[in-house]
C-alpha cells in the first residue's frame, strides 16, 4: 500500500507536485512574452526560433566562413576581442564562468603554492558552483568577511592566516549586486599584495561597473592579476565565459580548459552572440545603470507614499543596472500578484520572489535593460501602485 501520510508522498501526489511550478512557469512565460511594457526581458522569453533568428541576423560576414573547430576562427577572435577590451595580454573563451573560475584558481594555487582561496562567504563558488572549489580542484576557502557587503582592505590585512588569491566578485550579486568605491577597490587589492596574493575578479558582471567606478574597464581589470567575464548575463550572449589574463597564466589554462573538457569542438553560436553582445549591449550599459537609479528612487519614493509598513530598495542608489526590493509579504503572495498584472494589464514589473530574511519578508531582484529605457517616474508609480492593489487584495 502507497504511503500518503505526511511522512510521504504518494505517485499521485508527487506527480501533482512537480506540475505545479512547471504550469505556473508556463502561465510565467506566457505572461512576459505577451506583456507589452516591461523593464527588461527574461531569459525564458526567446523561443529558439528567435534566438537562431538573431544569431543568423548578428552573424554577418561571419556566415560565410569556415566553422570554428577546437577554439579558432569566430572563437579566437572573441578572445582577441575580450582581451582588447580589458587591457590584458591573452583571454580564453570556456563553456561556462564556472569552469572558467576553476582552473584559473586552480592556476593561481599552482603559481603560488598556497591552494587556499580568500572570497566572501556569499560570494558564486561558495553559493552556486556545488562545492567545486574543493571537491573537484582540492582547494580550501577561507572568509574575509562574513556581512553582506564587500570586503574592506582591513578585513584581507587581519585575515588569520596565509592565502594565495583573494577573490572579489564585481559586483556582489547575492547581497544586491554590490560594489566598493574606486578607492576602497584599490586599497583592498593592495591588502591583498601586502599579504604576497594574487588577486581575481569574478566579473561574470563586470561589463556594468564603468558607470560606478568611473573608469574604463581596462583600468579596472587592470586592478586584477585575471579576470573572469560572462557573456550571458549582461551582454545578452547563449553562454560561455572568458578568462583574462597574462598570457602564460592563459595558456596554462587552455591545457586545463580541456583537462576539464572544456575543449568543445564548435563553440561559433556562443561566439557570435557574445561578439553581438559586446556590439549592441556594452556602449548601453551605462545608460542602464543611470536608468536603473531611476527606477529604484521612483520604486522607494511609491513604496513610502503607499505607507508599506516595511520595505528596502537596496542599494539605494542601485550600483549596476541590478538592484533589490523588499516587501513585507509572503513570496508566493508577491510572484502571483505581478503575474496576474502582465496577464491582465500587459505590464511586468516584478517577476518572481523569494523568502529572504525574517520570516514574512520577501526579495526579488529588478534589472533594468533597454526596454526599461523608455519608463519614466510616473509610468514607475502607476505600475507600483496596479502592483500593490493586487497584493493588498
Amino acid at each position: 500500500m502507497t504511503d500518503t501520510s505526511a511522512g510521504g508522498a504518494g505517485p499521485a501526489a508527487r506527480a501533482a507536485g512537480e506540475a505545479e511550478p512547471a504550469a505556473r512557469e508556463l502561465r510565467e512565460v506566457a505572461a512576459w512574452r505577451g506583456a507589452r511594457r516591461r523593464l527588461s526581458f527574461a531569459a525564458s522569453e526567446p523561443t529558439v526560433g528567435e534566438l537562431l533568428a538573431e544569431l543568423a541576423a548578428a552573424g554577418g560576414g561571419a556566415l560565410d566562413e569556415p566553422a570554428d573547430v577546437y577554439g579558432d576562427g569566430v572563437v579566437a577572435r572573441l578572445e582577441q576581442r575580450v582581451a582588447a577590451l580589458l587591457g590584458t595580454a591573452d583571454a580564453a573563451f570556456f563553456p561556462s564562468g564556472t569552469m572558467a573560475q576553476q582552473v584559473a584558481l586552480r592556476c593561481w594555487a599552482g603559481r603560488t603554492g598556497n591552494p587556499v582561496v580568500a572570497l566572501h562567504p556569499e560570494s558564486h563558488p561558495e553559493v552556486w558552483e556545488g562545492g567545486a572549489l574543493s571537491l573537484v580542484s582540492g582547494l580550501r576557502t577561507v572568509h574575509p568577511v562574513s556581512g553582506p557587503r564587500q570586503p574592506a582592505a582591513e578585513d584581507v590585512r587581519d585575515l588569520a592566516e596565509p592565502f594565495g588569491t583573494l577573490v572579489l566578485e564585481l559586483p556582489l550579486r547575492d547581497p544586491g549586486f554590490l560594489l566598493p568605491s574606486w578607492e576602497e577597490l584599490e586599497e583592498v587589492v593592495e591588502a591583498a599584495r601586502e599579504r604576497d596574493a594574487v588577486v581575481h575578479f569574478d566579473g561574470a558582471r563586470l561589463w556594468e561597473t564603468t558607470e560606478h567606478f568611473g573608469r574604463p574597464l581596462a583600468e579596472i581589470a587592470g586592478l586584477a592579476d585575471s579576470v573572469y567575464v560572462s557573456f550571458y548575463k549582461s551582454l545578452g550572449g547563449l553562454s560561455g565565459a572568458a578568462l583574462a589574463g597574462p598570457a602564460g597564466l592563459v595558456a596554462e589554462a587552455r591545457v586545463w580548459r580541456h583537462r576539464y573538457g572544456g575543449r568543445v569542438f564548435r563553440q561559433f553560436p556562443q561566439a557570435l552572440s557574445a561578439l553581438a553582445g559586446l556590439e549592441r549591449e556594452l556602449p548601453r550599459l551605462p545608460s542602464y545603470v543611470r536608468q536603473a537609479r531611476v527606477v529604484a528612487a521612483a520604486l522607494a519614493a511609491g513604496l513610502s507614499s503607499a505607507g508599506v509598513p516595511w520595505f528596502r530598495v537596496h542599494p539605494e542608489p542601485p550600483h549596476t543596472h541590478q538592484f533589490q526590493v523588499w516587501l513585507p509579504y509572503e513570496a508566493e503572495r508577491l510572484t502571483e500578484a505581478g503575474l496576474r498584472q502582465a496577464e491582465e494589464t500587459g505590464t511586468v514589473l516584478f517577476r518572481r520572489w523569494a523568502a529572504g530574511g525574517p520570516p514574512g519578508l520577501a526579495v526579488t531582484e529588478v534589472t533594468v535593460t533597454e526596454p526599461g529605457l523608455s519608463w519614466t517616474v510616473r509610468d514607475v508609480g502607476a505600475a507600483l501602485a496596479d502592483f500593490l492593489a493586487r497584493v493588498q487584495r
